[in-house]
């Protein structure tokens, strides 16, 4: 166990108002190359601090060849951002499993899987169980590959993950390269666990977003608001601009329990 202290449209995402919400975050950081060409990783890092979340879960943090070393400035995101990282790379020199990387403000790690998801190019997600001061929750952070096949094997090989283990809120976040909406998206088969898809927060590219590529999804109830952040800093410091989105687990956990009693009493008739 590792500790850090450091169904309608939801609403816009603010600073949470009690303990019993969160600022959950997601931000494919373009291995910290910007829109204007420049590699600037303290870049990244002040337009994470400009996101002040709780959680937050990068694609793209490490080189994709050679030693696949990190490239964020971890110094400067727990500096400027108060963010610690969680080490999940199986890499010494790495910041993240296939890319993604985690941050938390406050809390605990106790349980978590790496992924690796299949497809014809390597990909992977982090399936971590988090006790947070709002409550348990279980955070699912992927980057899906560019072919819509290899999507829908990847989102099948994530629903299977997160059936194992206790019962818990689920929060999905990533990049998820997918842009088609219905039947044709290769996230619909997220839609018996999660509920409806939105489609209305556009992240990519981020000069002129006009696709929702970045995605936080949850399980009914814990996803309150959502908003992408679209700063001066954030339209030049990666191709992508960050998702994020408040979350209050404690609902979450009360239409899961009310839920479980519903299927009890009906069952009981």
């Amino acid at each position: 166990m590792q500790s850090v202290d450091a169904h309608a449209k939801p609403r816009r995402a603010a600073r949470p108002h009690g303990d019993h919400e969160l600022v959950v975050a997601s931000y494919n950081v373009h291995k910290c190359m910007g829109t204007d060409g420049r590699f600037e990783p303290g870049r990244i890092a002040s337009v994470i601090a400009e996101l002040d979340a709780d959680v937050v879960a990068i694609q793209e943090a490490d080189k994709r060849f050679g030693r696949r070393h990190g490239l964020l400035d971890l110094e400067a995101l727990e500096k400027e951002a108060g963010l610690t990282h969680i080490p999940t790379s199986e890499r010494p020199h790495g910041h993240g499993w296939h890319g993604n990387a985690l941050f938390l403000r406050r809390g605990e790690v106790r349980a978590m899987r790496r992924l690796a998801l299949p497809g014809a190019e390597p990909r992977g997600a982090l399936v971590v169980d988090l006790d947070l001061p709002a409550g348990p929750l279980r955070l699912v952070a992927a980057h899906l590959g560019l072919l819509r096949r290899s999507r829908r094997w990847q989102v099948r090989s994530i629903l299977d993950a997160i059936e194992h283990g206790p019962r818990l809120p689920i929060l999905l976040v990533g990049d998820f390269n997918e842009w088609r909406p219905g039947r044709k998206s290769s996230l619909h088969e997220l839609r018996p666990v999660f509920g409806p898809l939105s489609h209305a927060h556009f992240s990519f590219p981020s000069y002129f977003p006009v696709v929702a590529l970045d995605r936080v999804i949850g399980s009914p109830g814990l996803v309150t608001a959502m908003e992408v952040h679209d700063s001066t800093l954030a339209r030049v410091a990666s191709d992508h601009l960050p998702l994020k989105a408040t979350i209050d687990i404690p609902a979450a956990l009360r239409e899961m329990h009310g839920n479980e009693q519903l299927v009890l009493s009906e069952a009981g008739e």
